[in-house]
């Protein structure tokens, strides 16, 4: 009976494997056809001249946001958030930040830009988030002791810190960002 569980337990976790990387392709082939895999596009999101980042990201966000708590309401999935804190988030903003600065990409559009034969991704984006991850991996356990646990909110949502149900919280925020998207597109930005 152990060896029959290990199998499914292998299976289950190669299908999630498989399911993402389909995934990630489809959200890459969407980065591409969108233009947010240009550089001239995310610098004209940084310069506020071009917002199509903006609007594949809330988009994103939108769908997103729906389909995982439809999901979650039919049991389909379990939500498990990672904790957070002041800390982690100051950190990680600093991180992306200065990757984002220096380059002019993030990690999805470096993904996105690597697989369009972008050298400047390919060289610049894999060896900072080599780099970066590298050097977070060696500092992690001093960062871990000190600045990340600063402002510890542990695992809490909008959801929970409001004692309301997901929907509560999901559908206002659907309705706004789908009006900020709207507003963005007539105004022509």
């Amino acid at each position: 009976m152990p060896k029959k569980n290990a199998e499914l337990k292998h299976s289950r976790e190669l299908s999630s494997l498989i399911w993402g990387l389909a995934f990630g392709i489809v959200f890459g082939f969407l980065l591409h056809k969108g233009g947010a895999t240009k550089y001239d596009v995310i610098i004209g999101q940084l310069l506020l001249t071009d917002f199509t980042v903006l609007k594949i990201m809330l988009s994103a966000v939108l769908t997103g946001m729906i389909g995982i708590y439809a999901m979650k309401s039919l049991g389909w999935v379990k939500l498990y958030p990672k904790t957070g804190s002041i800390g982690k988030s100051v950190v990680g903003g600093l991180i992306f930040g200065v990757g984002f600065a220096v380059l002019g990409y993030c990690p999805g559009t470096i993904a996105g830009a690597v697989g369009n034969g972008y050298l400047d991704a390919l060289a610049g984006g894999l060896a900072g988030i080599v780099i970066g991850a590298g050097i977070f991996a060696a500092r992690y356990a001093r960062l871990s002791q000190g600045i990340l646990r600063k402002g510890d909110f542990g695992d809490l949502t909008l959801p929970r810190l409001l004692k309301v149900n997901d929907w509560v919280v999901v559908v206002p925020a659907a309705v706004v960002i789908f009006l900020f998207l709207y507003w963005i597109e007539t105004a022509g930005l």
